[in-house]
C-alpha cells in the first residue's frame, strides 16, 4: 500500500496550496517595477538621442581635439633684390625643433646629451628647457637641415620637428642698414623687410592633419587654406655702387678714426637712390653682437647741422630776387661782422668777393651779408621747399625731420647763422635730395627706395637761370682755388660744397666736428648727386675739404664708370694748391 503523501502528489496537488508557500504580492509592486524599467529605457533613449543627435558637433569637436591639428603652412618671405635683379634678401627652409617634454625625459640620459650636442647647447640647458609643465616647447628654431636629419637619426621620443624659413642676406654688412633683418617668427626687424613687411611676407596657409600621442602626423584630413607666397621687392639700390660707396667710405673711416660715417648716392634723373651706407654696420646673418650704434641708419636717422653745404641756398635765393647778380661785388673786410652782440667770422679775411667768390671761398660774413637783405620768411620757404624740417617720404622707418623753426622767432643773428648751416638741423639724405634744384635746373623731386618706373614730375623752387649759375659757383668751389680741390675727378667736371660743422654737446659747441661733402657729376649734365659725412675725425684733419672731399672725388670717378657715363672734361690730372682755401665754420 502507497504512503499518502505520494498518492497526493501524483494526483498533482500544487504546492501553493499550502498556505505555508503561497505568494501573495500587491498589484502596485509590479507595476511600479514595470514603470522603472520603462523610465530606464526611456532615459537611455533620451540620452542616446541627445549624445548622437544634438550634441553630435560639440562632440565630434572634443574628440577631434585630442588629435586632430590645424598645421600651418608657411608662406614664402618674398625675395629682396637690386635694381639690377641681383638677390639682396631670400629665405632658405629650415626647420624649428620641438619636444613633448614629459615624452622627451623619459630617453636614456646618453641620448640626451647628443641632443644638446646637436642643437649647439649644454645638457644644463636642454634639461632646463624640457624641465618644464607645459606639453609643449620649442629647443631651438631655424635649424639647418643637415643638423635636423642627424637629430631625427637619433630617434628621441617625443622630439619633433616643424618646417619654417630663416633669412639669408648675401651682402651681410654691405646691405645691412638698407635692407635690414627678420627676426626668428619671419617678421621685419629693419630696413626694407620692416617696411614692406605685407608686402614680402604674404600670407600662410593651413591645414587639418590627424596626429598620434607623440605628435607624429598619420593622416591628412583637409587642405583649410592654400598659402600665398610673399612678392618680390626690387630695390633702386645698385650693388655695384653700393660696394664702392662701402669700401671708399670704410677706408675713410679708419684712416680719420672716426667715430661713424654715412654716404648716400642718387640718381639726378629719377629720384632713385642708388647707394646707401653707415658705418659702423653689421653682418644681418650674425646678430649675436649687435649694438645700437650698428644697427643707427645715420643717413635717415641721424640730423646734424650742416655747415658751409647751406650755403648755396641763400644765394640761390639773392639771386632768384634779384637783390645780386654773380658779380655782385660783397665786402668781407677785416673777415668779421658784428650783429647785435655777437660776432662771427671767417677762416682767413678774403676782402672784396664777388657773390660767385662768397661761395668759391665759402665766406660766412659775405653769406650772411646776402641773408641779411632777405626776408626771414623767404629764407624759411626756401628750406622747408627742398625738404629741410620734413621727413622724407620715402617710407623707411624711423627717417627724421629735422628742425628749422619757425621764421617769426628768428633774430638777425639766428638768420645769419643759419645761412651757412649753424641753427638748423638736417640729415644725410635731405642735404642730398635738396642739392637738385641746382643739379636738375631749378626744380627737386621726390626719392625712392624702389626701382623707378616712370619719370617722376619735379617742383619748381628757383628759375633755371639761378640753378645754372649756382651750379657754375658749385664748379669753382670744387676747383682748384675753392675749398675742396680734392673732390676734383679726372676727366669730369663736378661741382659741390664743403661743410665742416662743430657738435652740439650738452648744449654747448664742443671741440668736435662733423665733416661733410654734397656735390654732383658731370655737370655738363648732371647724373648723380654724392652726399659724404664723417663724424668725429680725429686724425689731425677735421675740414670737409680734407675729410669728405676725397671721398666724393674716389666714389664718383668709380660709379661714373660704373654707369658708362662718358666724360665732359680734356682734364686728366687733379690740380690741388699748395696752401688750399679752409672754408669759415
Amino acid at each position: 500500500m502507497r504512503p499518502a503523501s505520494r498518492t497526493a502528489a501524483g494526483k498533482g496537488v500544487q504546492f501553493s496550496a499550502s498556505p505555508v508557500l503561497a505568494l501573495k504580492l500587491p498589484v502596485w509592486r509590479s507595476r511600479a517595477v514595470l514603470f522603472a524599467l520603462f523610465a530606464g529605457f526611456a532615459t537611455l533613449a533620451g540620452r542616446a538621442l541627445w549624445l548622437q543627435g544634438i550634441s553630435t558637433e560639440f562632440l565630434q569637436k572634443q574628440g577631434a581635439s585630442r588629435y586632430a591639428r590645424t598645421v600651418e603652412l608657411p608662406a614664402t618671405r618674398g625675395k629682396i633684390t637690386d635694381r639690377n635683379g641681383q638677390v639682396l634678401a631670400s629665405s632658405m627652409p629650415v626647420k624649428a625643433v620641438w619636444a613633448i617634454p614629459e615624452d622627451v625625459l623619459e630617453a636614456p640620459a646618453e641620448k640626451i646629451r647628443e641632443l644638446a650636442a646637436l642643437l649647439d647647447m649644454s645638457e644644463k640647458e636642454l634639461r632646463k628647457k624640457l624641465d618644464s609643465d607645459r606639453t609643449f616647447v620649442y629647443l631651438k628654431r631655424q635649424v639647418e637641415q643637415d643638423v635636423t636629419d642627424k637629430v631625427a637619426a637619433l630617434n628621441v621620443p617625443g622630439i619633433g620637428m616643424r618646417r619654417e624659413y630663416k633669412r639669408y642676406y648675401p651682402d651681410g654688412e654691405v646691405m645691412a642698414h638698407v635692407v635690414g633683418f627678420t627676426n626668428v617668427e619671419d617678421i621685419g626687424q629693419e630696413g626694407m623687410e620692416l617696411a614692406f613687411q605685407k608686402n614680402l611676407a604674404g600670407v600662410n596657409g593651413s591645414r587639418r592633419v590627424i596626429k598620434d600621442r607623440l605628435g607624429r602626423i598619420v593622416e591628412d584630413i583637409e587642405s583649410v587654406r592654400l598659402p600665398h607666397d610673399g612678392k618680390d621687392l626690387a630695390l633702386s639700390i645698385d650693388r655695384k655702387l653700393q660696394y664702392i660707396a662701402y669700401s671708399n667710405l670704410k677706408e675713410a673711416l679708419e684712416k680719420h678714426k672716426a667715430k661713424a660715417a654715412a654716404m648716400v648716392i642718387l640718381d639726378v634723373k629719377t629720384g632713385e637712390v642708388l647707394a646707401l651706407v653707415n658705418l659702423p654696420t653689421y653682418n644681418p646673418n650674425d646678430r649675436s653682437k649687435l649694438t645700437g650704434a650698428q644697427l643707427r641708419n645715420r643717413v635717415m636717422t641721424d640730423t646734424f647741422e650742416p655747415g658751409s653745404t647751406l650755403k648755396p641756398f641763400p644765394i640761390a635765393l639773392a639771386l632768384e630776387n634779384r637783390l645780386v647778380t654773380p658779380n655782385t661785388n660783397i665786402q668781407t673786410a677785416p673777415g668779421r661782422l658784428t650783429i647785435g652782440k655777437a660776432t662771427i667770422g671767417d677762416a682767413h679775411p678774403h676782402g672784396m668777393l664777388t657773390v660767385q667768390g662768397v661761395l668759391q671761398k665759402s665766406s660766412n660774413v659775405g653769406t650772411a651779408k646776402l641773408a641779411l637783405q632777405l626776408q626771414p620768411q623767404q629764407m624759411w620757404e626756401m628750406f622747408t621747399t627742398v625738404g629741410f624740417g620734413q621727413q622724407p617720404k620715402l617710407g623707411f622707418p624711423g627717417a627724421v625731420a629735422g628742425r628749422v623753426r619757425p621764421y617769426k622767432s628768428w633774430k638777425p643773428i639766428e638768420q645769419a647763422t643759419m645761412s651757412y648751416g649753424h641753427g638748423i638741423s638736417t640729415s644725410l639724405i635731405q642735404v642730398a635730395q635738396s642739392y637738385m634744384i641746382f643739379a636738375r635746373d631749378g626744380d627737386i623731386i621726390p626719392l625712392t627706395l624702389q626701382k623707378a618706373g616712370d619719370q617722376p614730375i619735379g617742383q619748381r623752387v628757383i628759375s633755371e637761370k639761378t640753378a645754372r649759375d649756382v651750379r657754375v659757383m658749385l664748379e669753382m668751389a670744387a676747383g682748384p682755388e675753392g675749398t675742396a680741390p680734392k673732390a676734383q675727378v679726372p676727366g669730369y667736371r663736378v661741382a659741390g660744397k664743403t661743410g665742416t660743422a662743430h657738435k652740439l654737446v650738452g648744449g654747448q659747441y664742443a671741440n668736435k666736428y662733423v665733416s661733410s661733402f654734397v656735390g654732383f657729376a658731370p655737370v655738363s649734365d648732371p647724373r648723380i648727386i654724392v652726399a659724404v659725412m664723417v663724424d668725429e675725425p680725429s686724425n689731425g684733419f677735421h675740414y670737409g675739404g680734407q675729410v669728405a672731399a676725397p671721398v666724393f672725388s674716389a666714389v664718383t670717378a668709380s660709379a661714373l664708370r660704373a654707369l658708362n657715363v662718358p666724360p665732359d672734361s680734356a682734364v686728366t690730372d687733379i690740380i690741388i694748391p699748395t696752401n688750399p682755401v679752409e672754408e669759415s665754420m
